[in-house]
């Protein structure tokens, strides 16, 4: 992960969305390092940075605290859609998978290219070099499996 959260770097305004998801998927990084509780992540996350404030903290609590609480079913419905071994994705991949997939099952409101194009840009700031065309790739086949109709009708679109 980039030694400067992209929470806390200097650049074109972000929206509280976008920055909710930043801190819960420093948060479920944290986590994997860690192994800290979810109580003492999220305070270290809220006094760490003085931008935690300008993010949606209902979205923030929502998809970190769920997906936190459901980290072992969001691997294993994931795991399909992997074109490597699990426990070769980087932690910070992970977290961005985790906090995608939970959104992309419970937040039926987000269209789902929304969800995976948040994904790939947090993955352009915190993951590695091509780790975003890796979230991509994951969370297209994941969103087919789990919003068929919503990424059927999409496809429909764009094609014509």
């Amino acid at each position: 992960m980039n030694a400067t959260p992209a929470s806390t770097q200097k650049g074109p305004h972000k929206s509280a969305r976008r920055r909710a998801r930043e801190f819960a998927v420093q948060g479920l990084y944290q986590w994997q390092l860690t192994g800290d509780s979810v109580g003492s992540i999220d305070k270290y996350l809220r006094d760490s940075s003085t931008l935690f404030s300008r993010a949606d903290e209902s979205l923030f609590r929502e998809i970190f605290y769920g997906a936190m609480r459901d980290a072992e079913q969001l691997k294993e419905r994931l795991v399909p859609c992997l074109d490597r071994d699990e426990a070769e994705i980087s932690p910070v991949e992970r977290a961005i998978l985790f906090v995608a997939a939970f959104e992309l099952l419970n937040k039926p409101e987000t269209p789902y290219a929304v969800v995976i194009n948040e994904a790939i840009e947090i993955a352009k700031t915190f993951g590695g070099t091509d780790g975003h065309k890796f979230v991509n790739g994951v969370l297209d086949k994941f969103a087919l499996l789990v919003r068929p109709d919503e990424v059927g009708s999409g496809r429909q679109t764009r094609q014509r």
